[in-house]
């Protein structure tokens, strides 16, 4: 039986500014198995984005897709699909707004079109990105990227009560199933694995761990996290750069 269940989010907070995880970092989550505690990666990205990472650290349970796709212990555990019909009404008008969509699920993911703020991600990213128009009416979509840095607004009225967004990046939006977060991805996955008794701990550091700080009972924020996410936190550690995520688990024992 797990004694605890810690989340961590990736960018900015598990993973250093580039991209890979600290050595520190490894072996505290190494740690953290020989106390019987339950690591879970919690992150905005999909599966297969992070199999590095999961490698890397042997962690086998993730949230993601900020709770669209959830796995434990490396099985498929939910996903929240969005509506076809959904899908195309949210094309043709992010179309006449000359905004791209990328299309996501677990295995892979293309774009409506690209443009200069689609480059300019999957540049940072280190990525590939397919342009492929209708991906979205052959394939389970569970997750999109609205690429608009202006107008949020005009989205998120137009959709609410059926999408859910999130800025968790300058150049787009993430976009989800109405109601789903990091914070229902982790509640599946503590009420389907039988986790709801165990204590809870996140780290995290931008806007879309808002959720999920208030899902758990132990926030931890990065030194490098946002203000409002540093405001939720019970404890703010040291940055993605130095060590916060082993400092961090040391200050609460966990290791």
């Amino acid at each position: 039986m797990y004694q605890a269940v810690v989340f961590f989010d990736l960018d900015g907070t598990l993973m250093q500014d580039d991209k890979t995880v600290a050595t520190s970092s490894v072996r505290a989550i190494q740690q953290l198995r020989a106390n019987h505690i339950l690591p879970v990666i919690a992150t905005g990205r999909n599966v297969f984005e992070v199999q590095d990472v999961m490698a890397a650290t042997g962690i086998d349970s993730i949230v993601s897709a900020n709770g669209s796709y959830v796995a434990y212990q490396g099985q498929f555990l939910s996903a929240h699909e969005l509506d076809k019909d959904l899908l195309t009404d949210i094309t043709h008008f992010a179309n006449r707004q000359q905004n791209a969509l990328a299309y996501y699920n677990n295995a892979g993911f293309a774009l409506s079109h690209r443009d200069a703020l689609t480059t300019s991600n999957y540049r940072a990213l280190r990525q590939t990105a397919r342009v492929i128009p209708n991906f979205y009416q052959h394939q389970h979509i569970n997750f999109l990227l609205t690429f608009d840095s202006l107008n949020a607004a005009q989205y998120q009225q137009r959709y609410r009560g059926r999408l859910h967004f999130v800025r968790n990046n300058p150049r787009a939006l993430d976009t989800m199933q109405w109601g789903v977060s990091k914070a229902v991805g982790i509640q599946d996955i503590l009420t389907k694995a039988h986790l709801t008794k165990v204590p809870t701990y996140a780290f995290g550091d931008q806007l879309n761990d808002i959720e999920m700080f208030r899902m758990v009972q132990t926030p931890i924020a990065m030194g490098n996290g946002h203000p409002r996410v540093k405001q939720l936190a019970r404890y703010v550690t040291a940055d993605n750069m130095h060590d916060g995520i082993a400092k961090g688990l040391r200050h609460f024992e966990l290791i």
